[in-house]
Order: C-alpha cells, then structure tokens, then sequence
C-alpha cells in the first residue's frame, strides 16, 4: 500500500502528478480503487502525499488511468525513485537530522533551480563550518549534534559543484554581511568563501537593499524548489523545525514575493564589490 510520508517533498509531489493524471482521465477515486484491489481513501492519502506509493502501486493505477506512454515513463521514473523509503523512516531521518532537513536534501539534490531568500545571515548552503557551528552555537544541542549539522552543511554544497548541477540563486539580505557572526575572524573567512562561490557557473549571488518601502522579504526567509516535471515546493524554517508548501494558492504567493524581493537587489557584481568591500574593513 506504501509508506506513511506525512508532508515529506517527494511524497506530496507524485502524489500531486497522480492526482493530475487521474483528473485528466475523468475518474473519480471511486472509480479507481475497486480496479487495483484498494480503499478509495488509500488513493486519497498517495495523491495528498500522507503515503507514499511504491512504484507496483503506481503501475497498477496508471494502467486503469490509461495515459499515454511518454507521461507514464516520467511518473513510474519518478515513483521507482520513490521506491528509496529509507529517508521517510520514522524518528530521526538519515544523518540523524529532521526529516524536515532530509526533504531539504531530497530536494536540493532532485531541483533544476532554486531560490534561497535569506534576510538576516548567510544561507545554510553558502556557510563555512566555523559560521555554522557558530550559528548552532547559540541552541541547545549536544556538541556530537552540532558537529553532526555542520558536516551535513559542509556536504550540502557538493551538490552545486557536480557535473550539471542545479541553478542556485541566493538572495540575501545586505545586513547579513554586517552582522559579525562568530566575530571577525569567522566573518572574514565566511565573506571569503561567499564570495568564491559566486564564482561558479551554477550559483548567483545578489544583496537585497532592506531600506524604504516594504516588501514580502521582510517576512522571513525561505527556499523555493523548482523541478523538471515535478510540482514546485516552498520550505520555511523555523528554529527547530521546518515546512512544505505545495498548494498552488502558497507557491504563486511565494513566487510572486521573490519577484517583489528582485526589484531591491543590487546585481551580482555591484554585490561582489559591496561584499569585498566589507571584507576589506574587516581585514583592516
């Protein structure tokens, strides 16, 4: 019948590509749970993502739902990658880290472009490890925890650097390199590697002016996920925890705020220049 997947990314997005080919069908769930042997509402949890399918699963219901081959291909691809379930186990996900953190993963390894809005620090995916463990400094984890999550942040980065990596653009709030996290020598050696990173092909890296009028940036930071024939995601962390949006209602929101966010950015070599610049003080 499938895992329970609560929320988790790759969950809500094959359930959101079954729930479309079953609409473009014209069948209802009912119409389709008694022809592979299941309750109408086990449909109901795949295409709302609570359980994720396996891919024998997903075969049977696309041979009641009848699509033509070149559909079918992209979704059995996408539930036989599905089929990888040690990410959705319960308690503490793969690297000991929240399955809110392994969708983060899942995600930034499966997208073909992503957003990072970042007002106050340094993106996770753009930090050095003495940012990081500074940043982590400040909660109540154990140090092994710590240790944990910065290992896992320094690995995050791999992904940018393979052969056709996704396309990163970082926005990041023009405070961020003023802050002094970790002191001045951690600061220096961060605005350093932020500003080699933008070398890559892959990434681009802007400053957003946070001065005069309002714009949704001022809300708080988030990460938008844009795949190939997958639906878009939206995550928000929190302190402890995070979140995944993928109503069509959030993402258009979310969307329309990093276009709002853009009309406040400074290009990428106006913000290089600004970085090294700060960079130079400190190092004064």
């Amino acid at each position: 019948m499938g895992v329970s997947s609560p929320g988790l990314p790759r969950a809500r997005t094959l359930g959101a590509v079954l729930r479309q080919a079953r609409k473009s069908s014209g069948l209802s769930m009912r119409d389709v749970a008694p022809q592979i042997g299941l309750a109408h509402s086990t449909i109901g949890r795949w295409e709302s993502g609570d359980i994720l399918p396996t891919a024998a699963d997903v075969a049977a219901l696309l041979d009641v739902l009848k699509i033509d081959q070149a559909d079918r291909d992209k979704i059995m691809a996408l539930a036989q990658d599905s089929d990888n379930t040690a990410w959705l186990a319960s308690g503490p996900a793969p690297y000991g880290v929240s399955q809110s953190m392994a969708g983060m993963l899942e995600c930034e390894r499966t997208a073909q472009h992503i957003t990072y809005w970042s007002p106050l620090v340094i993106p996770g995916v753009l930090q050095t490890s003495d940012y990081a463990r500074s940043i982590f400094s400040q909660s109540t984890l154990s140090p092994s925890k710590i240790q944990t999550l910065v290992t896992l942040r320094m690995g995050r980065r791999d992904v940018f650097m393979r052969a056709d990596p996704a396309e990163l653009v970082v926005l990041i709030g023009e405070q961020a390199i003023h802050s002094g996290i970790g002191g001045p020598p951690v600061m220096r050696d961060q605005l350093r590697h932020l500003h080699a990173m933008s070398k890559l092909d892959a990434i681009t890296v802007q400053l957003v002016r946070m001065t005069g009028e309002w714009h949704p940036g001022f809300v708080g930071p988030f990460v938008l996920y844009k795949f190939g024939f997958q639906p878009t995601v939206v995550h928000i962390e929190h302190l402890q925890s995070g979140v995944f949006l993928v109503d069509d209602e959030d993402i258009t929101a979310y969307e329309s705020a990093v276009d709002a966010i853009r009309q406040c950015v400074m290009g990428p070599e106006e913000s290089m220049d600004h970085v090294a610049s700060v960079l130079a003080t400190l190092e004064a």
